[in-house]
This record gives C-alpha cells, structure tokens and sequence, in this order.
C-alpha cells in the first residue's frame, strides 16, 4: 500500500510541472513577438519622418507642398511612438517577475487579460497606421505639374503605380513619385507586421485560456 500512496502523491506535482512547461513555450513566443515591435515601430518612425523631405529636400515641408496624408502622423504617433508604449507594455507583463496581485491565478489571469487589451490596442494603432498609407499610396504624391500644385494622379485609381511612363508628370519634388511609392509601401508593410504580430498574440492568449480551461476541467484534483 505504501507504494501506491507515494505514486498519488507524486502524481499532482508532476501534473502542474507539465503543465507549466507546456506554457513556456507560448510564453516564450510571446516575448519574442513583442521584442519585434520596437524595431518596426522605429522604422516607421524614420519611415514617415522620410516622406516630409522628399528626395531628400526640406523647402517642399516648409511650404506645406506635401500629401495631407503624410500630416496624419501615421508612422510618427500611431505606429511609432504609440506601438513603442504598447511593446513596452506587453514585454513587461510577459515578464515571469510580473505579479499584478498576491495570488498567482489571480495575478496571470489580470495579465492576460492586460495582454488581450493591449495587443488589440496594437491592432487598432498598427491598423490606423496600415489604412492612411494605403489611402495615401493610392492618391499619390502632391506635385507641381504644367497646370500647377496638384494630385496629379488622384483620379487614376491607384493605376499610376504600375505606369511609370506617367510620373514625369509631376515636375517637381524631383523623383517625388518613386519617394512617396515606396515610403508608403514601406509603412504598409511594417503596419501590417504590426497587425500580425498583435493579432498572434491575442490568438496565444486566448488559446492559453482555453488549454487553462481544460487543464481544470480535466484535473480537478489538482485545484
């Protein structure tokens, strides 16, 4: 009898220590996933500070001859100094120190739910952010033309992107058209790794919700 008390006795421990290491690895991803969103929300930072000086030339920002969809802060605010709160945020409550309350299911429960809200936060920034510069890819840059100050090429419907045979339209800011193409295309795929990254966390959280669920459920005697 004796033998079989010590294998009931070993076997709730056991029980807990897989399960705790099968959320290390989730955790682990997690950290990594934040960990990349201070480099993009950087580079959309220089991203967006890039296309106030087309082809490199500060007197057109002085004089306001810009696209309006570069003054929506899109890159700087939203996608970059934002996202930078919001990663730093997440690596803090990913962090196994962590404790927001003296209970430890107390305190990993309020820490997945902050992560749920904050990672959907992201989403919301990152997406505003992936949104502009697609609407500011499409309407193109604003240039001088032979008729003046203008969007040369809002009324195309995005199809001047494929047709460079049409950017000498725009006479100035020099090369203004290839600029502002590849700056926004830029930020659209940094916002939309953003989005990603964001939307992967919220997918890991809420699958740790529902393996916690029937890890109970499954476990009672444990609790």
């Amino acid at each position: 009898m004796a033998p079989r008390e010590y294998e009931v006795k070993s076997s709730a421990p056991d029980s807990v220590y897989r399960s705790h290491a099968a959320r290390m690895g989730p955790w682990k991803c997690r950290s990594c996933l934040s960990a990349l969103l201070i480099p993009l929300a950087l580079w959309s930072m220089v991203v967006n500070v890039l296309l106030y000086f087309p082809n490199g030339q500060a007197s057109h920002t002085a004089s306001t001859q810009l696209s309006d969809y570069v003054w929506y802060f899109e890159g700087i605010c939203f996608s970059g100094v934002m996202m930078l709160g919001v990663a730093v945020v997440l690596l803090v409550l990913d962090n196994d120190k962590y404790r927001c309350c003296q209970s430890e299911n107390c305190s990993d429960t309020y820490t997945t739910l902050l992560s749920i809200v904050f990672s959907a936060l992201g989403i919301a920034l990152s997406g505003y952010c992936l949104v502009i510069s697609a609407l500011g890819l499409v309407q193109g840059p604003f240039c001088r033309t032979h008729g003046g100050w203008e969007y040369a090429f809002e009324d195309t419907a995005g199809r001047f992107l494929t047709d460079s045979s049409v950017w000498g339209e725009c006479l100035e800011p020099v090369h203004v058209v290839p600029w502002t193409i590849i700056s926004f295309s830029t930020l659209i795929v940094l916002s939309g790794l953003q989005v990603i990254i964001c939307l992967s966390r919220v997918a890991i959280q809420l699958s740790n919700i529902q393996c916690g669920t029937y890890s109970v459920i499954g476990q009672p005697g444990i609790i």
